[in-house]
Protein backbone atom coordinates (compact mmCIF):
# COMPACT_ATOMS: atom_id res chain seq x y z
CA UNK A 1 0.00 0.00 0.00
CA UNK A 2 1.10 3.59 -0.55
CA UNK A 3 3.08 5.13 2.28
CA UNK A 4 1.66 7.97 4.36
CA UNK A 5 4.16 10.48 5.73
CA UNK A 6 2.45 12.68 8.32
CA UNK A 7 4.19 15.57 10.06
CA UNK A 8 3.12 16.46 13.59
CA UNK A 9 4.13 20.05 14.32
CA UNK A 10 2.96 19.76 17.94
CA UNK A 11 2.91 23.18 19.70
CA UNK A 12 5.10 24.81 17.09
CA UNK A 13 4.36 27.18 14.23
CA UNK A 14 3.12 30.70 13.58
CA UNK A 15 1.85 32.30 10.39
CA UNK A 16 5.46 32.76 9.22
CA UNK A 17 5.78 28.97 9.23
CA UNK A 18 3.45 28.74 6.24
CA UNK A 19 6.51 29.25 4.02
CA UNK A 20 7.78 25.84 5.18
CA UNK A 21 4.36 24.36 4.52
CA UNK A 22 4.35 25.72 0.97
CA UNK A 23 7.73 24.13 0.30
CA UNK A 24 6.49 20.84 1.70
CA UNK A 25 3.37 21.13 -0.45
CA UNK A 26 5.51 21.46 -3.56
CA UNK A 27 7.34 18.30 -2.54
CA UNK A 28 3.99 16.59 -2.06
CA UNK A 29 3.21 17.39 -5.68
CA UNK A 30 6.36 15.59 -6.75
CA UNK A 31 5.42 12.59 -4.63
CA UNK A 32 1.83 12.43 -5.89
CA UNK A 33 0.80 8.88 -6.69
CA UNK A 34 3.86 7.49 -4.89
CA UNK A 35 3.27 8.61 -1.29
CA UNK A 36 0.63 10.57 0.60
CA UNK A 37 1.90 13.60 2.49
CA UNK A 38 0.19 15.25 5.46
CA UNK A 39 0.94 18.06 7.88
CA UNK A 40 -0.76 18.39 11.26
CA UNK A 41 -0.13 21.96 12.42
CA UNK A 42 -1.54 23.68 15.51
CA UNK A 43 -5.27 24.32 15.19
CA UNK A 44 -4.55 28.04 14.71
CA UNK A 45 -2.88 27.29 11.37
CA UNK A 46 -5.16 24.66 9.87
CA UNK A 47 -7.37 26.98 7.82
CA UNK A 48 -4.46 29.16 6.73
CA UNK A 49 -2.39 26.17 5.72
CA UNK A 50 -5.26 24.60 3.82
CA UNK A 51 -5.70 27.85 1.87
CA UNK A 52 -1.97 28.42 1.31
CA UNK A 53 -1.47 24.91 -0.10
CA UNK A 54 -4.83 24.52 -1.84
CA UNK A 55 -3.26 23.88 -5.26
CA UNK A 56 -1.13 20.99 -4.01
CA UNK A 57 -1.94 17.42 -2.87
CA UNK A 58 -0.99 18.11 0.73
CA UNK A 59 -3.33 16.64 3.34
CA UNK A 60 -3.98 18.66 6.49
CA UNK A 61 -4.73 17.13 9.87
CA UNK A 62 -5.43 18.23 13.42
CA UNK A 63 -3.55 17.12 16.52
CA UNK A 64 -6.44 16.39 18.86
CA UNK A 65 -10.21 16.71 19.17
CA UNK A 66 -12.95 16.54 21.77
CA UNK A 67 -15.27 13.54 21.80
CA UNK A 68 -18.35 15.74 21.53
CA UNK A 69 -19.44 17.81 18.53
CA UNK A 70 -20.13 20.99 20.50
CA UNK A 71 -20.93 22.28 23.97
CA UNK A 72 -19.53 23.97 27.06
CA UNK A 73 -15.94 22.78 26.72
CA UNK A 74 -13.83 25.92 26.89
CA UNK A 75 -10.55 25.64 25.03
CA UNK A 76 -11.43 22.42 23.24
CA UNK A 77 -11.99 21.84 19.55
CA UNK A 78 -14.36 19.33 17.98
CA UNK A 79 -13.73 17.01 15.08
CA UNK A 80 -16.43 18.89 13.18
CA UNK A 81 -14.52 22.15 13.70
CA UNK A 82 -11.35 20.57 12.35
CA UNK A 83 -13.24 19.34 9.31
CA UNK A 84 -14.75 22.79 8.81
CA UNK A 85 -11.30 24.38 8.96
CA UNK A 86 -10.02 22.12 6.17
CA UNK A 87 -8.60 19.09 7.96
CA UNK A 88 -9.12 15.58 6.62
CA UNK A 89 -7.55 13.74 9.57
CA UNK A 90 -6.76 14.07 13.26
CA UNK A 91 -4.12 12.55 15.52
CA UNK A 92 -5.61 10.98 18.65
CA UNK A 93 -4.02 9.33 21.65
CA UNK A 94 -0.53 10.72 21.11
CA UNK A 95 1.72 9.75 24.01
CA UNK A 96 2.07 13.40 24.99
CA UNK A 97 -1.71 13.64 25.34
CA UNK A 98 -1.83 10.38 27.28
CA UNK A 99 0.97 11.53 29.60
CA UNK A 100 0.35 15.26 29.99
CA UNK A 101 -3.45 15.13 29.97
CA UNK A 102 -4.10 11.68 31.39
CA UNK A 103 -5.97 10.42 28.32
CA UNK A 104 -7.06 6.82 28.71
CA UNK A 105 -7.73 4.25 26.02
CA UNK A 106 -11.44 4.85 26.61
CA UNK A 107 -11.04 8.59 26.07
CA UNK A 108 -9.04 7.98 22.90
CA UNK A 109 -11.73 5.63 21.61
CA UNK A 110 -14.30 8.41 22.07
CA UNK A 111 -12.15 10.73 19.99
CA UNK A 112 -11.79 8.13 17.24
CA UNK A 113 -15.57 7.83 17.18
CA UNK A 114 -15.81 11.63 16.97
CA UNK A 115 -13.41 11.68 14.02
CA UNK A 116 -15.49 9.02 12.30
CA UNK A 117 -18.66 11.01 12.95
CA UNK A 118 -17.10 14.10 11.34
CA UNK A 119 -15.67 12.24 8.35
CA UNK A 120 -12.05 12.50 9.42
CA UNK A 121 -9.36 9.83 9.33
CA UNK A 122 -8.17 9.06 12.86
CA UNK A 123 -4.45 8.48 13.34
CA UNK A 124 -4.47 6.41 16.53
CA UNK A 125 -1.21 6.44 18.46
CA UNK A 126 -0.07 3.52 20.61
CA UNK A 127 3.27 2.60 22.12
CA UNK A 128 5.26 1.63 25.18
CA UNK A 129 7.35 3.62 27.63
CA UNK A 130 11.00 2.83 28.30
CA UNK A 131 10.03 1.17 31.58
CA UNK A 132 7.51 -1.05 29.80
CA UNK A 133 10.03 -2.01 27.11
CA UNK A 134 12.66 -2.85 29.71
CA UNK A 135 10.07 -5.01 31.49
CA UNK A 136 9.44 -6.94 28.27
CA UNK A 137 5.78 -5.93 28.08
CA UNK A 138 5.88 -3.98 24.79
CA UNK A 139 3.58 -6.33 22.88
CA UNK A 140 1.14 -6.56 25.78
CA UNK A 141 0.97 -2.75 26.04
CA UNK A 142 0.45 -2.36 22.31
CA UNK A 143 -2.28 -5.01 22.27
CA UNK A 144 -4.10 -3.40 25.19
CA UNK A 145 -3.96 0.08 23.71
CA UNK A 146 -5.03 -1.15 20.27
CA UNK A 147 -8.01 -3.02 21.71
CA UNK A 148 -9.05 -0.15 23.97
CA UNK A 149 -8.46 2.79 21.65
CA UNK A 150 -9.88 1.53 18.34
CA UNK A 151 -13.68 1.16 18.19
CA UNK A 152 -15.60 -1.53 16.37
CA UNK A 153 -16.77 -1.03 12.81
CA UNK A 154 -15.09 -0.75 9.43
CA UNK A 155 -11.47 0.35 10.08
CA UNK A 156 -11.14 2.01 6.66
CA UNK A 157 -10.98 5.43 8.34
CA UNK A 158 -8.31 4.37 10.83
CA UNK A 159 -4.53 4.70 10.70
CA UNK A 160 -2.45 3.24 13.51
CA UNK A 161 0.80 4.91 14.54
CA UNK A 162 3.26 2.92 16.62
CA UNK A 163 5.33 5.33 18.66
CA UNK A 164 7.77 3.92 21.20
CA UNK A 165 7.43 6.69 23.77
CA UNK A 166 11.09 6.52 24.76
CA UNK A 167 12.17 7.26 21.19
CA UNK A 168 10.09 10.42 20.68
CA UNK A 169 12.27 13.50 20.47
CA UNK A 170 15.27 11.68 21.92
CA UNK A 171 17.06 10.78 18.71
CA UNK A 172 16.93 7.11 19.78
CA UNK A 173 15.18 4.51 17.69
CA UNK A 174 14.46 0.81 18.14
CA UNK A 175 16.30 -1.58 15.88
CA UNK A 176 14.68 -2.43 12.59
CA UNK A 177 14.04 -5.92 13.95
CA UNK A 178 12.25 -4.46 16.97
CA UNK A 179 10.15 -2.19 14.77
CA UNK A 180 9.30 -5.12 12.52
CA UNK A 181 8.26 -7.28 15.47
CA UNK A 182 5.84 -4.68 16.83
CA UNK A 183 4.39 -3.77 13.44
CA UNK A 184 3.83 -7.45 12.63
CA UNK A 185 2.12 -7.85 16.00
CA UNK A 186 -0.15 -4.87 15.32
CA UNK A 187 -1.02 -6.22 11.87
CA UNK A 188 -1.89 -9.60 13.31
CA UNK A 189 -4.10 -7.94 15.90
CA UNK A 190 -5.90 -5.88 13.28
CA UNK A 191 -6.52 -8.92 11.09
CA UNK A 192 -7.71 -10.99 14.03
CA UNK A 193 -10.21 -8.35 15.00
CA UNK A 194 -11.35 -6.94 11.66
CA UNK A 195 -10.60 -9.73 9.22
CA UNK A 196 -9.55 -8.81 5.68
CA UNK A 197 -10.08 -5.03 6.22
CA UNK A 198 -7.53 -5.20 9.01
CA UNK A 199 -4.90 -5.97 6.40
CA UNK A 200 -5.48 -2.62 4.70
CA UNK A 201 -5.06 -0.36 7.74
CA UNK A 202 -1.90 1.67 7.39
CA UNK A 203 0.53 1.30 10.30
CA UNK A 204 2.94 4.22 10.69
CA UNK A 205 6.16 4.29 12.65
CA UNK A 206 6.61 7.31 14.91
CA UNK A 207 9.72 7.82 16.97
CA UNK A 208 12.62 10.01 15.80
CA UNK A 209 12.20 9.26 12.10
CA UNK A 210 14.54 11.46 10.10
CA UNK A 211 16.07 11.58 6.60
CA UNK A 212 19.04 9.49 7.73
CA UNK A 213 17.01 6.49 8.89
CA UNK A 214 13.75 6.84 6.97
CA UNK A 215 14.65 4.65 3.99
CA UNK A 216 15.69 1.73 6.19
CA UNK A 217 12.66 1.99 8.49
CA UNK A 218 10.22 2.33 5.59
CA UNK A 219 11.52 -0.92 4.11
CA UNK A 220 10.60 -2.88 7.25
CA UNK A 221 7.59 -5.14 6.56
CA UNK A 222 4.25 -3.69 7.73
CA UNK A 223 5.69 -0.17 8.06
CA UNK A 224 3.33 1.84 5.87
CA UNK A 225 4.70 5.29 6.54
CA UNK A 226 5.77 7.57 9.34
CA UNK A 227 4.41 9.97 11.93
CA UNK A 228 7.18 12.52 12.02
CA UNK A 229 7.78 15.06 14.79
CA UNK A 230 10.75 17.40 14.85
CA UNK A 231 11.91 16.58 11.33
CA UNK A 232 8.60 17.83 9.92
CA UNK A 233 9.24 21.42 11.01
CA UNK A 234 11.85 21.99 8.31
CA UNK A 235 10.90 21.41 4.69
CA UNK A 236 14.33 20.06 3.73
CA UNK A 237 14.28 17.41 6.46
CA UNK A 238 10.67 16.41 5.97
CA UNK A 239 10.98 16.19 2.21
CA UNK A 240 14.00 13.93 2.64
CA UNK A 241 11.65 11.49 4.38
CA UNK A 242 8.99 12.00 1.72
CA UNK A 243 11.53 11.20 -0.99
CA UNK A 244 12.53 8.02 0.84
CA UNK A 245 8.88 6.98 0.89
CA UNK A 246 8.38 7.88 -2.77
CA UNK A 247 11.46 6.05 -4.00
CA UNK A 248 10.21 2.88 -2.38
CA UNK A 249 6.82 3.04 -4.11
Amino acid sequence: MRHLIAGNWKMNGLAASLDEARQIAQGAKEAEGKADVMLCPPATLIAQMRWATRDFPLLIGGQNCHAKASGAHTGDISAEMLKDAGASAVIVGHSERRTEHGETDEAVRGKVEAARRAGLTAIVCIGETEKERDAGTTLDVVSRQLAGSVPDGDPADIVVAYEPVWAIGTGRTPSEADIGEVHAHIRAGLKARFGVPGGSVRILYGGSMKPENAAAILKVPEVNGGLVGGASLKAADFLGIVRAASSGA
